[in-house]
């Protein structure tokens, strides 16, 4: 079931809200530092992180998924938000240079076909970027935070679904190394550790992020075999067995 699209940006406006965007936009920056005159769109709930590619890039799309809910974005402009189902985009094929993945594919009907979907709107080469709760992060455990609904994922269980829909994971990173404490006095204290833990235990981030690239084939290893059966189709004259030719003298 997907979050409600309120309550997730009226979860980045608190002050945990705020911490977590900027440690995930952080990690985004590291990935994708820019998109320069590229088309990219954002899938999920992608708003606190897609205003640092507006001016370089030659378009951004905002997408929200129905079950969620959308808001206008951006502001004081001319919208560029739309309402869409995750498995059928309306978007034509190969027309994306990136995608941008957020509060989507942990709350995904059906993430293989979410993925193929996207791998159908990105250019041959396109990149993919998702950020997913991780299995094994506090973030995943508590429900006071949007990232403790849906299903949270592992490396293992993510990189499954790229191939799957043939695209190759380049990229990994992690965010979110403090815990999802409220209070102001514990964030300040947590946020001035994030370094030292991402460091020291990044398997506990409370996300994991993948780039992937769209591949366009993909080889199939063929089984070897000792021997080969061969048929021989029944509708092909085979003759008769002739028999022995008898002496006439013996009638």
């Amino acid at each position: 079931m997907f979050s409600d699209v309120v309550d997730l940006r009226e979860f980045y406006q608190t002050p945990l809200g705020r911490l977590a965007a900027r440690s995930i936009g952080s990690a985004i920056g590291r990935l994708w530092p820019d998109a320069q005159n590229e088309r990219l769109a954002a899938l999920g709930y992608c708003i606190p992180w897609i205003d640092r590619y507006r001016e370089n890039t030659e378009r951004v799309l905002c997408l929200m998924p129905a079950a969620q809910g959308a808001l206008e974005w951006p502001h004081g402009g001319p919208s560029s938000t739309a309402l869409v189902f995750d498995e059928q985009l309306p978007l034509a094929d190969s027309s994306l240079d990136r995608m941008l993945m957020v509060h989507l594919l942990e709350h995904s009907e059906n993430p293989g076909e979410t993925l193929n979907e996207a791998w159908r709107v990105l250019a041959p080469g396109g990149k993919l970027l998702i950020v997913v709760p991780n299995r094994r992060g506090l973030w995943a455990r508590f429900e006071h935070t949007p990232f403790g609904t849906g299903r949270p994922f592992s490396k293992t269980q993510l990189s499954r679904y790229l191939r799957d829909a043939l695209l190759t994971p380049t990229n990994w990173s992690d965010a979110l190394h403090f815990a999802p404490v409220q209070r102001r006095a514990w964030l300040r204290a947590q946020m001035g550790l994030e370094k030292i833990a991402r460091q020291l235990w990044p398997v506990f981030s409370g996300v994991i992020m993948v780039e992937a690239t769209k591949r366009m084939y993909q080889g199939l290893p063929a089984p070897a075999r000792s021997n080969r059966r061969v048929f021989v189709p029944v509708l092909v004259p085979q003759g008769s067995a002739r028999l022995p030719r008898r002496d006439a003298r013996e009638g």
